[in-house]
């Protein structure tokens, strides 16, 4: 399973070390063994979890690389139970990471699962998506959480100026927002697919006067 993360990290060029590949997968595995219990995932298997999941969120890691640009306050809008923002937590540990997530019991288990795999670098928060007290944030995603007309919006509001928002898409989409600028899309291919999967990718414009 180290082995996955390690050649996926390669294939988009973002430094992977054995020991985060490790790490993410100790969060991983929480997963898969509360999946049942808290209705976490519908995943089969451990292997598809890490193909699926927490590689979607490395492609996410591998953007921000690309970008050349110090973030430091990462956030994940409706985590769920925490795939890309755990996976964007392995890859940057300098950062600060928090999860935004309106559930209380998945909101419990991360908290439960960041103490058990060691991560010191990320914030939960039990909330809806427009009603963050925290930020401004620099970088934010969002992973099936609805139309993106509807999401872009509120994801924008806890940016601040010059921030980025990446929504993860099947096929690429854009949506219109007063304050966004659309920047393109960030494409990769998850392991074992053929089809390109995007980012969205919008930056918050600078206020002036």
């Amino acid at each position: 399973m180290p082995k996955k993360l390690l050649n996926f990290a390669t294939t988009l060029g973002l430094p992977f070390t054995p020991a985060q590949a490790e790490k993410l997968l100790a969060y991983g595995r929480c997963v898969f063994d509360k999946k049942e219990l808290l209705n976490l995932t519908s995943v089969a298997d451990f292997d598809e979890l890490v193909s699926r999941h927490l590689c979607d969120g490395l492609a996410a890691a591998a953007f921000i690389h690309a970008a050349h640009r110090p973030f430091t306050a990462l956030a994940d809008a409706g985590a769920g139970c925490g795939y890309i923002g755990f996976a964007l937590a392995a890859a940057f540990p300098a950062a600060s990471v928090t999860l935004l997530e309106s559930l209380e019991k998945r909101c419990q288990f991360m908290n439960w699962a960041a103490l058990k795999a060691g991560f010191t670098n990320i914030r939960v928060q039990n909330v809806r998506l427009g009603q963050v007290s925290t930020g401004p944030f620099d970088f934010m995603t969002e992973r099936a959480m609805g139309p993106l007309e509807t999401v872009l919006p509120l994801c924008m509001a806890p940016l601040q100026p010059g921030g980025i928002f990446a929504a993860f898409q099947s096929e690429k989409a854009q949506a219109v927002c007063p304050g966004a600028h659309a920047c393109g899309f960030y494409a990769y291919t998850l392991p074992g697919e053929a089809k390109n999967r995007y980012l969205a990718l919008y930056q918050k414009e600078e206020t002036h006067g």
